[in-house]
């Protein structure tokens, strides 16, 4: 733009008038202000999906199981002790509990690892793509699998589990106590050879009655598996007060 000078009127001094100002800078601050109040709001949206990936559902996932697991327990109060022999089981309202002291709490378990049947909160036994064998079927793997992350994360501290540390399943009428003898902290989820009635890939050849935990891992991913195998090493008769074996107490 062409500059002209002014006139002074009182003094009859020549000046020249301001330099004009620089469009550039102002432009180039107001893209990053809106390019950083953009990344803000980025951040806080993916701060309230974390919220509510890792605390909200498990809010509502603890809520339901602990409701389903109540509905479960009056059900087997008024059905008293179960008879002798006692082989069939619902698995759409939940078979039984898993208690493991390693973990801490307990766990209801429902047939089916399904997503949606996970996402409520429950540890479901396997129908795919190795069907589990039920503990009160005699000899196979109970393998069974939940969350570790949103969603109830019951099995979150399933790193803490140990060599030696008792598993126990309670269904009506018995108390199953398994004891853990091996661990996979890494395998890929395709590995479905950990589901085997056999499991070899934990070292065992011969036929018996396992269980085995599956999860995902690392913490927070499910690109691989954590894996936990145990044996059965005796079942106790379920007396009327409920009163848990030894390795709960």
């Amino acid at each position: 733009m062409r500059r002209v000078a002014v006139i002074d009127q009182d003094n009859g001094a020549r000046t020249d008038p301001p330099p004009a100002p620089r469009r550039g800078r102002p432009r180039l601050a107001a893209v990053v202000s809106l390019l950083g109040e953009l990344l803000i709001t980025t951040g806080v949206v993916l701060g309230l999906f974390v919220a509510y990936s890792l605390w909200w559902t498990n809010v509502l996932a603890n809520r339901e199981a602990e409701r389903d697991g109540n509905e479960v327990r009056e059900s087997w109060a008024k059905d008293g002790p179960a008879g002798e022999g006692k082989k069939e089981y619902e698995g759409g309202d939940g078979v039984g509990f898993l208690h493991v002291p390693s973990m801490g709490g307990e766990v209801l378990i429902k047939k089916g690892t399904d997503t949606e049947k996970l996402n409520k909160g429950v540890a479901g036994y396997y129908t795919d793509p190795v069907e589990a064998t039920p503990p009160w079927e005699g000899k196979g793997n109970f393998s069974l699998a939940a969350h570790r992350d949103g969603h109830g994360a019951k099995f979150h501290d399933i790193h803490k589990i140990a060599k030696g540390d008792p598993i126990v399943v309670e269904t009506e009428d018995t108390w199953y106590v398994y004891k853990v003898y091996e661990t996979l902290p890494k395998t890929s989820k395709y590995n479905v050879g950990v589901l085997a009635d056999v499991p070899e890939e934990s070292g065992k050849k011969k036929a018996g009655r396992y269980i085995t935990l599956t999860t995902c891992t690392p913490i927070l991913t499910s690109d691989y598996r954590y894996i936990v195998w145990g044996e059965l090493v005796r079942t106790e008769k379920v007396d009327e007060q409920r009163t848990p074996p030894e390795e709960l107490r």
